[in-house]
């Protein structure tokens, strides 16, 4: 199985350096694209620079991580599209470990990989599992490594494989959301069109997390919540049974903004994004969500990440 590598960067200066230090590592015979977001500030250069076989493609503006992504894939004609965050250091084995769900099963249209937190002390996300109302989290966040994780939805885009026929099928992420919730609303679509997910607990890769937007920063959140509205609207949350627990989670997430933060900006977010949905509903597909993710539980876990 042949395999296109895309790392969207934007001002990352020597992180993807890092970045691509390691995926040079791997098997030979990969194709590698960095997709630049319009740095401005020497990072296209210095990959061509430093990583001649690599392929740069500067975009004209920051269009975001899903339209990112898109063009890279693009570019390529390779059966497999791995992506990998221009801040993720991948182990030794991670490309061939990503590909082997593929090649074993042909309904499988995404893989997840494992990244760790920096130490590798715990994990920082496997995969992403959804609760009643779309809400998502990583899978086994601050656990061992070794620990049983929940079900997975789909996995993250920051470490994901897709097969390309998959990929294309579904027409990529869906440019209108910049980053965030894109990998979600991605899953969900291949998920509609019969592709499974698996994942490879043996591709990892430690994840310095945050290194573009800024973790708990007002841009952020901005995107965050842009997101959130999107995936309510468009797979109909508020007209299911979900409803009371979505109001609930949201009104607390907008009021520990107004009392925290002093910002109405994941409500404006919010309502942004719910208008950029407008158009025909998505149902949820079955067996994507997870039941055993409680009301207490999911305020448990919105609670840790602050």
């Amino acid at each position: 199985m042949t395999a296109d590598v895309v790392v969207v960067t934007w001002r990352s200066g020597g992180r993807v350096l890092r970045c691509l230090d390691r995926l040079a590592e791997q098997q030979p015979g990969e194709r590698t694209f960095v997709v630049d977001n319009a740095s401005a500030d020497g990072t296209a250069e210095g990959v061509r620079a430093r990583f001649p076989s690599v392929r740069v493609i500067e975009l004209p503006e920051n269009r975001g991580f899903g339209p990112a992504v898109n063009a890279g894939a693009a570019s390529g004609d390779g059966e497999a599209i791995v992506l990998v965050n221009d801040d993720v250091e991948v182990d030794e084995g991670f490309l061939e470990a990503m590909l082997a769900p593929l090649r074993a099963d042909p309904d499988c249209g995404m893989v997840a990989g494992m990244t760790l937190v920096p130490g590798r002390v715990c994990v920082d996300g496997f995969g992403i599992e959804l609760d009643v109302t779309l809400a998502a989290y990583n899978r086994l966040r601050w656990a061992s490594p070794t620990d049983r994780p929940g079900r997975l939805a789909m996995p993250s885009g920051g470490v994901a494989a897709y097969r390309r026929a998959a990929f294309d099928q579904a027409d990529g992420f869906d440019e209108r959301l910049f980053a965030y919730g894109e990998d979600v609303d991605l899953g969900l679509r291949l998920r509609l069109a019969g592709w499974r997910a698996a994942d490879a607990v043996d591709a990892r890769g430690v994840h310095e997390g945050g290194a573009s937007v800024g973790s708990g920063t007002g841009r952020q959140r901005e995107l965050a919540g842009f997101a959130r509205g999107f995936l309510l609207r468009r797979y109909g949350i508020l007209r299911s049974r979900a409803l009371p627990r979505a109001l609930l989670f949201e009104m607390l997430v907008v009021g520990w903004g107004l009392a925290r933060h002093h910002t109405t900006t994941p409500l404006r977010a919010r309502v942004r994004g719910w208008r950029a949905a407008a158009g025909a509903r998505l149902p949820i597909p079955a067996e994507t969500v997870d039941n055993r993710i409680t009301a207490r539980e999911a305020f448990r876990r919105l609670r840790a990440e602050g």
